[in-house]
């Protein structure tokens, strides 16, 4: 932890409000789009995020400071947004978020597109040739792209949002999802596999599933 990360750690157990509004305001959008992995819903998302920020205030003393201060706070969130879910059985259970994806057998890889190494046998479409009819100013991509993201089951859905969006690091995101580094790769592969295939429907033309 470094001296200016301790330093507002201190000023949040003090107390502080000009620290705490600093904190809210510097996460709590992305907390609300983490919840709604879990919950659809936006407003249950909100609820749910309110109440992570409640323990974060409540629970400051028991944070060591082992992992970042960010991803503590994104467990919590993780944590009370899946419990809300379940609750309100909105998903499915998260033991079976474990299993396939979709129902398919290969759990949601495009195994033909890569080889042993990992790398594309057959890479994605490039992006010359896009045209403004196609994809009007890149926001019907960005539209879509966004549509499939909210597709996704919860657990991948959150791994992109904290790895790739939020830009934590893979250490931080298991730790906020409580996963290992190893389901962690599967579970961004997945997402990642899909997204890039809605990607490559809409660059080729086609409409994506």
């Amino acid at each position: 932890m470094t001296a200016e990360a301790a330093e507002f750690i201190a000023r949040l157990r003090a107390g502080d409000q000009a620290a705490f509004r600093t904190l809210v305001t510097r996460h709590h959008a992305a907390l609300v789009r983490l919840a709604r992995s879990f919950c659809r819903i936006e407003a249950t998302a909100e609820e749910v995020v309110q109440e992570a920020w409640l323990a974060v205030v409540t629970g400051l003393d028991s944070f060591t400071g082992a992992a970042p201060l960010r991803s503590w706070i994104a467990a919590i969130v993780v944590n009370k947004a899946r419990t809300r879910a379940v609750r309100d059985a909105r998903v499915r259970n998260f033991s079976d978020l474990r299993s396939t994806f979709d129902g398919d057998e290969n759990g949601g890889f495009d195994l033909d597109r890569f080889a042993q190494s990992g790398a594309w046998m057959d890479p994605p479409l490039p992006w010359q040739g896009v045209t403004p009819e196609r994809i009007f100013a890149g926001r019907q991509l960005v539209a879509l792209v966004a549509e499939h993201l909210d597709r996704l089951p919860p657990n991948q859905r959150a791994a992109v949002l904290l790895r790739d969006v939020q830009g934590l690091d893979a250490k931080e995101v298991c730790e906020a999802l409580g996963v290992t580094e190893v389901h962690l790769r599967v579970l961004l592969h997945r997402a990642r596999t899909r997204l890039r295939a809605a990607v490559d429907a809409i660059v080729s033309g086609q409409v994506p599933a």
